[in-house]
């Protein structure tokens, strides 16, 4: 084992960690003045030791070497630390792939977007809340909360406001209905008694509308970039993931529905909660060996490689 996790080191960890240093000294790539690649390397490196699949299988095993190498990949073009919980490493099978918190979300945005700051808050019932619409932009005008409105089971909406360095401001309200509806898509069972969204409510609702605000400017900024192609990569390669392992986990049911956007995220107190597909079908492995084929090719053709 010490033998096969010394290989897999050197073999994906050690490539990857050269391979983005080598975007940088090509100025393909400008990571933040305060990220080390090799400290955040060292980081993932050791939480994939300990990360474990839906099996209780240890993910450095039973995982692609190239999913592997393109999880690592993607965390760090993003310029993201896991042991600063801004991502966790999910396997979907025998894929793995790197999902940003939503910490992570705003380190990005504030990074590819130009914000300076990101911020949330919830609304309950019996704050004083207003907002007007202007060119179709909303602005907050007035939000006093009283200490006894505090209360999960009194959220009425939450919002976010994106600061940016030229001082525009954008901000999405979420009302209580539509992050309830947010978090029908998760695959955390919200409505579950001892769930995170149950216990967590508040913290939940805030995490969800900063992601929904995020993603408004991720998915408008440059595609042209390095940094953007690995953003926009790690969200696709994790939502096909997800919904491969749903269609294989409800092949029996009558109807699935697929085409839907992932709006809410996993907590950070389940980082290493990890989805794999049900024994498939006779006529399946085909579709497990396409998967597989797309990241290696992504990995081995992709920017740089």
């Amino acid at each position: 084992m010490a033998n096969e996790l010394a290989l897999i080191k050197k073999d994906v960890v050690d490539v990857v960690g050269k391979k983005v240093q080598e975007f940088v000294s090509r100025g393909e790539l400008h990571l933040p003045p305060n990220y080390s690649v090799e400290n955040a390397m060292k980081s993932a490196w050791l939480i994939l030791q300990n990360t474990v699949d839906k099996d209780k299988k240890p993910v450095l095993q039973n995982c692609t070497k190239d999913s592997i190498a393109n999880a690592l990949l993607d965390m760090a073009v993003q310029g993201l630390n896991p042991a600063k919980k801004q991502g966790y490493f999910i396997a979907y099978g025998r894929q793995l792939v790197f999902q940003r918190s939503y910490f992570g979300t705003m380190a990005v945005t504030k990074r590819a977007a130009g914000a300076k700051d990101i911020f949330a808050e919830v609304v309950y019932k019996g704050d004083e809340f207003e907002y007007t619409i202007k060119n179709g932009n909303k602005y907050i005008t007035k939000h006093i909360q009283r200490i006894e409105n505090v209360d999960p089971n009194n959220i009425v909406a939450a919002y976010c406001t994106i600061v940016f360095d030229d001082d525009r401001q954008f901000t999405d309200i979420m009302t209580w209905a539509e992050i309830q509806k947010a978090w029908s898509k998760s695959k955390m069972n919200p409505e579950k008694e001892g769930s995170t969204h149950k216990d967590f409510a508040q913290e939940m609702a805030r995490k969800t509308v900063i992601n929904r605000a995020c993603k408004r400017y991720l998915n408008s900024s440059d595609d042209g970039s390095l940094l953007m192609y690995h953003v926009h990569r790690a969200d696709e390669v994790a939502a096909e993931a997800e919904v491969e392992a749903e269609i294989e986990e409800n092949a029996n049911q009558e109807l699935i529905d697929v085409d839907y956007e992932v709006m809410d995220e996993e907590p950070e107190v389940e980082e290493k909660a990890t989805e794999e597909p049900k024994e498939r079908k006779p006529e399946e492995p085909k579709q497990e060996r396409k998967q597989e084929g797309k990241q290696k090719t992504m990995f081995e053709e992709g920017s740089g490689f």
